[in-house]
């Protein structure tokens, strides 16, 4: 049963379905999950292929996503699913919007996810036009986050996330939740059709800050939740309990949401890295 007070859904970041079953034992629900290619890669079947030099075919590797995804909502049928979509630099629009409409067919609670550049932001548009459901990932700027809200305008709540990535600011020295909060604000005169989900949350400090801002979702690996689970599944009452002292907060930018999605600047070191990651670990799967 879910705690009084709890306002968050509460996503599992993984692609192992045993992982899933052994979260809503802990916690007694799940609201949704996200995975990535990185995640695939650390199923653990397809981890013991890799470690076995048992590479697949890119035909076995998008059967045996599919395959966890279908088990996994199976798991959470009423939640919502987060596939991603196989990115890399030289991925145009129509490839990944072909990619994600297949993987939209997958099941009925699917929600596809795009990077946040040029491309992936024309394959939101599209999608959203078309009856599908966006997680927009790699979010590192508020000027990021407001571009995946000009550019699915028109979608209702529910069907776009934005993914700020807390954890890597974190990793260099700067505190990715002052960008959560960032994100509020610059949200709060819009239509609120665009959810926040707190992603790489690395710490029960960021899960817990998370929880005090009120952000729509979060999604944390089994560590994160499990602790929070044999806590007894707290909701904090002061964010000051929470030290990021240690980081270099991101200043809050007046932003107009009524601009074009185009007029942004997305741009971002940290979302290249991360497409390059995710690719790098998708295709050393692959013969």
């Amino acid at each position: 049963m879910k705690p009084k007070g709890l306002r968050t859904k509460i996503f599992l970041d993984s692609c192992d379905p045993a992982e899933t079953s052994e979260i809503i034992s802990v916690l007694g629900f799940l609201d949704g999950q996200t995975t990535n290619p990185t995640l695939v890669a650390k199923n653990p079947y397809a981890r013991e292929r890799f470690l076995k030099g048992e590479k697949f075919s890119k035909e076995e590797i998008f059967d045996f996503y599919k395959k966890n995804i279908v088990e996994i909502s199976k798991l959470i049928p009423s939640g919502s699913i987060s596939i991603e979509v196989y990115s890399d630099e030289n991925t145009n629009e129509s490839e990944m919007f072909t990619q994600g409409k297949e993987m939209f067919k997958w099941i009925s609670n699917a929600q596809i996810k795009y990077p946040i550049t040029k491309v992936g932001l024309l394959s939101a548009e599209r999608s959203i036009k078309d009856g599908m459901r966006v997680n927009m990932t790699l979010c590192f700027t508020e000027e990021q986050a407001a571009a995946v809200y000009s550019a699915t305008l028109g979608a209702k709540k529910g069907d776009v996330f934005v993914s700020p990535f807390i954890g890597r600011l974190d990793d260099i020295g700067e505190n990715g939740m002052s960008l959560i909060e960032n994100i509020i604000k610059t949200y709060k005169d819009g239509d609120e059709h665009v959810e926040i989900l707190s992603a790489s949350v690395r710490t029960m400090d960021h899960f817990m800050a998370s929880l005090l801002l009120h952000v729509d979702i979060i999604t944390a690996p089994l560590s994160i939740l499990k602790k929070w689970g044999e806590m007894g599944m707290p909701i904090p009452k002061n964010y000051k309990e929470y030290d990021f002292s240690s980081l270099k907060n991101i200043p809050h930018k007046e932003i107009d949401l009524n601009k074009k999605w185009t007029d942004f600047n997305i741009k971002n070191g940290l979302t290249d890295k991360g497409l390059e990651r995710f690719a790098s670990d998708w295709n050393a799967l692959i013969k």
